[in-house]
């Protein structure tokens, strides 16, 4: 059976799957590497290159390959999902938000292959790979995602990107949806 196949009889089922649900899914799929017959090559200048690899209206699953860039802090908008390290080892920095300032990091924590960790609603992070490790993480969100916001911690904004921008400035301006100025925290400002 083709990975479109395995994927699609596991993932045609869900209904407003929960966090559970979710990675019920993922371990039953059993995806590794060398299920791929290829990978998007990284973007140069962007943190990572994605394939879709199946969506309707409940989940969308993605793979990503990375680069050596990070990606912008930024939420999943209304979604959440799990993200599966398949290769590498991902530093993931998790983000607290308080009022409408600029988000501050909380902790980061490294992710090695074979680790599955959460992505919830509204909640903030960015991703890397570390080491110069080749970085390539497998994404399941549900709904799939939509109104992204993404953080410029420099520029004291955020921005909800369009669907087809991924977790980093726009570069584009239809991909700007709506640009928010932020307020800097006054721990931010020592």
């Amino acid at each position: 059976m083709t990975l479109t196949c395995r994927i699609k009889n596991v993932l045609d089922i869900l209904k407003n799957p929960s966090k559970a649900q979710l990675k019920d899914a993922l371990l039953k799929l059993d995806i590794k590497l060398k299920d791929f017959d290829s990978l998007p090559e990284p973007s140069q200048g962007k943190p990572y290159n994605r394939k879709l690899l199946y969506k309707n209206e409940e989940v969308e699953m993605l793979v990503m390959n990375w680069s050596q860039l990070e990606c912008a802090p930024h939420d999943h908008g209304n979604s959440y999902g799990w993200i599966q390290v398949l290769s590498g080892t991902s530093l993931n920095s998790v983000y607290e938000m308080s009022g409408t300032g600029l988000p501050s990091e909380l902790f980061h924590e490294y992710h090695q292959i074979g680790k599955y960790f959460y992505a919830p609603k509204k909640a903030i992070h960015k991703m890397q790979a570390f080491d110069q490790s080749n970085l390539v993480t497998l994404h399941l969100y549900s709904p799939p995602i939509t109104g992204m916001k993404v953080y410029d911690l420099e520029k004291c904004a955020a921005c909800v990107v369009s669907d087809d921008c991924g977790a980093w400035w726009p570069d584009e301006q239809h991909q700007k949806v709506k640009e928010i100025q932020l307020k800097k925290n006054i721990k931010n400002k020592e």
